[in-house]
């Protein structure tokens, strides 16, 4: 009875190891941890250059929005399957 048991048991592989992948952190949701200071130092920083600042501060927030519809429609396709 204890052999049918420890076959039966998705732990216990006949002679393999269950090898465990390392963690590594999600770097799609740390991206706005970069992007969100960078934010006000293009407004500070481009103070004298009206139009090279909105230019580029929309450009920056025009990445981050698709970025995060990126990372909506990815979790609904997930959740969809």
């Amino acid at each position: 009875m204890a052999a049918s048991q420890a076959s039966s048991d998705p732990s216990v592989l006949a002679g393999e190891e269950i090898r465990r992948q390392p963690r590594k952190p999600p770097f799609k949701y740390l991206v706005p941890l970069v992007y969100a200071p960078i934010l006000p130092l293009i407004k500070i920083t481009l103070k004298r250059q009206p139009v090279l600042r909105d230019r580029l501060f929309f450009l920056v927030l025009g990445g981050a929005f698709c970025h995060g519809s990126y990372l909506i429609t990815d979790l609904y396709n997930v959740e969809s399957k």
